[in-house]
């Protein structure tokens, strides 16, 4: 029986949704992973920018108050009462953070070069990064925290051995000032 001139044959549609299944699925499945390295993307930097203002925070109070007479060490990250510590503390719930997170500690613990806090770096090497003098020094000097954490996608997406997503260094810096 024919009706518009095409066979019933020809309108059997049985392979169809395998097709589409096939052709899309591959699809879908780059923009699950995708969506889930984008999202770790903004847990890293809502971690790193967290970790460095607690950590310049504690430069300045230490473990108690404002009040308190003696300065936290700034490192190094083996010592649990560091500054450096600190920030790399924060980062641990993070993938791999204690391999890929540098810090770098500018304290006026660490001594002071005119009105320029010195500074010391913790962590795999990193890039160094230079501070501002005070422009109320010496009355005011900066404690500033440099952390720089390099971001590994969870989910690994390559194309024939190159990856589609490459690693990111994520750096965070927080200034804040200390009366002297």
């Amino acid at each position: 029986m024919r009706r518009g001139g095409y066979s019933w044959r020809w309108r059997h549609e049985g392979g169809q949704s395998l097709i589409e299944s096939a052709l899309f699925l591959p699809i879908l499945i780059l923009l699950v992973a995708y969506a889930v390295d984008f999202g770790y993307f903004f847990i890293v930097a809502a971690n790193l920018t967290s970790a460095s203002r607690n950590a310049a925070e504690y430069s300045i109070q230490g473990h108690s108050s404002p009040s308190q007479n003696a300065l936290p060490a700034a490192g190094p990250i083996t010592t649990n009462t560091s500054v450096a510590a600190l920030a790399v503390g924060d980062l641990s719930n993070l993938a791999g953070s204690a391999t890929t997170t540098s810090v770098q500690v500018c304290s006026k613990i660490l001594g002071t070069n005119g009105n320029v806090s010195n500074c010391a770096s913790y962590g795999p090497a990193g890039t160094v990064f230079t501070p501002a003098a005070d422009p109320e020094a010496p009355t005011f000097y900066l404690n500033r925290v440099d952390v720089s954490y390099t971001v590994q996608p969870p989910i690994p997406l390559t194309f024939f051995s190159h990856s589609l997503l490459p690693s990111m260094k994520f750096h965070r810096q927080v200034s804040m000032r200390a009366m002297d």
